[in-house]
């Protein structure tokens, strides 16, 4: 009885998030009750409470679902052990582009966090969470950049720091614009052509 009851908890707790993430991304963070998710969920406000805080942490939960692959390959590109870090860095960012493609929950999470979530006082502590977020991403690629540049796959002349940051505004920048328009372009292939230009454009730098 106690199993099925944890497994009925963790079905619920999925379906909550399933569906949270479904409206969340057809009428907004801000404009979305807990009402209407339980409603739509077909469960009370209390089993929500029961797994969620409130409607910024039940999103934050939806969001780790998304990040966790993401996270790993960013482990993988900043590990100093790795011999190819530029080659990983590639695989992490090819491998990001195609979840965002070919998984629809990652999709939608996406456009949710980049389109139907504003920063007002309710989110607040979401919009800090991003800024935590963006700022280990950007940790990660410049630890990568440094052990190219340990490996002789870059030049000293690079400054890592402002290669990780343009190199973040870059994959946010293809995955924005193929969100407003995935029928012209192929995620995946044209953002890869873009990290492989990155990359070839940080190998040309040379010292000043």
């Amino acid at each position: 009885m106690v199993r099925k009851t944890k497994e009925e908890a963790l079905e619920t707790r999925a379906r909550i998030l399933a569906t949270a993430e479904q409206i969340f991304s057809e009428q907004g963070v801000a404009h979305t009750s807990l009402q209407d998710i339980a409603v739509a969920a077909n469960v009370t406000r209390g089993a929500i409470y029961w797994h969620f805080k409130n409607k910024i942490d039940l999103l934050d939960a939806m969001v780790q679902r998304v990040k966790t692959p993401m996270e790993e390959g960013l482990r993988r590109s900043s590990d100093v052990s790795t011999s190819d870090p530029l080659g990983q860095l590639r695989q992490s960012a090819t491998e990001t582009l195609n979840l965002v493609r070919e998984d629809p929950s990652a999709r939608r999470v996406c456009e949710i966090l980049i389109f139907k979530c504003e920063y007002v006082a309710e989110t607040i502590d979401l919009q800090r969470r991003h800024h935590e977020d963006r700022n280990n991403s950007l940790a990660h690629y410049e630890a990568a950049f440094r052990n190219a540049m340990a490996r002789d796959q870059l030049s000293q002349a690079v400054d890592p720091r402002h290669a990780a940051i343009g190199f973040h505004a870059m994959l946010y920048g293809i995955l924005m614009d193929w969100l407003l328009a995935p029928e012209e372009f192929d995620l995946t292939v044209v953002g890869t052509n873009m990290v492989d230009t990155f990359i070839a454009g940080l190998k040309t730098t040379r010292p000043e």
